[in-house]
């Protein structure tokens, strides 16, 4: 009898790809137009809460044409389980694949494809709702040191974040995408349930990730300030005018940003080759 644990770990890795991006892009105490914490959808509600369907998806405009499309027939899996029944699997194997349960401490326990389809479908957006979180604020605060004119991000922030870009710069970008393959019937219907309509994910991840490859590199510390809530936000109003995604990247350090954008091109490289 096939073992049961193999059988669905290879469905379940896809989970790094599309979770990896919006999981490293985690929750900071930092101001991204978030508060509170994301509470679980309610019962019947798509766990992505009220997200915002991709630039330009119209139902009333006729069939979205697909510009990225993945062979899905020939990595149909039968051991995929029900979107509702994965938390389980899902966690269990990304905490594998990632290095271990410590790297998943931020990520919520419950709808965990759900929360994460949603929550990368807002990553270009400039503010995030709590309820399409996949992550809990990161533990500990932003790390700030006195600069010239100020207070500026510290060069030991960083740290906070090393484990995690480790993670994700670490996976084998064609072997995510042959797993995101075989996961991708969950993700689609994940994102539709977002009210979307017939738009397809996977041009979706690539409009992010090619949102995120656009975030400018300015050399650091970047100088930051507190807003009228008691958050950091930069002082420079063209960064702070950035979207969540972009922001949470120039949160790292210049080394950390390189590193995950390098990954990002690589992932998108990817999951675009027919």
């Amino acid at each position: 009898m096939r073992n049961e644990k193999t059988a669905v770990w290879p469905w379940i890795a896809g989970v790094v790809l599309v979770g990896g991006i919006g999981f490293l892009l985690l929750r900071d105490r930092f101001d991204t137009g978030a508060s509170g914490r994301a509470d679980p959808p309610a019962a019947g509600a798509p766990a992505g809460g009220a997200a915002a369907p991709a630039a330009g998806a119209d139902p009333a405009a006729g069939p979205t044409p697909v510009q990225h499309p993945l062979d899905i027939e020939a990595a149909a899996d039968p051991a995929l389980p029900a979107l509702q029944d994965s938390d389980a699997a899902a966690l269990e194997s990304l905490a594998g694949l990632l290095g271990g349960e410590g790297t998943l401490a931020p990520l919520l326990r419950d709808h965990v494809i759900a929360r994460l389809v949603g929550h990368i479908n807002l990553l270009d957006k400039p503010s995030v709702p709590p309820t399409v979180m996949a992550v809990a604020p990161l533990p500990g605060a932003l790390q700030v040191e006195a600069g010239a004119d100020g207070e500026q991000i510290a060069a030991a922030n960083g740290a906070r974040y090393a484990s995690y870009v480790q993670a994700f710069t670490a996976v084998d970008a064609d072997a995510l995408a042959r797993a995101y393959l075989r996961f991708y019937p969950l993700v689609q219907q994940a994102y539709a349930d977002l009210g979307v309509g017939d738009a397809y994910f996977n041009d979706r991840l690539v409009a992010v990730i090619d949102h995120l490859l656009q975030t400018p590199q300015p050399a650091r510390p970047l100088a930051v300030t507190r807003d009228p809530r008691g958050r950091y936000a930069f002082v420079d109003p063209a960064l702070q005018a950035r979207s969540v995604g972009q922001k949470a990247l120039l949160r790292l350090d210049l080394a950390q940003q390189q590193a995950v954008m390098q990954q990002l091109r690589a992932l998108r490289a990817a999951i675009t080759r027919g």
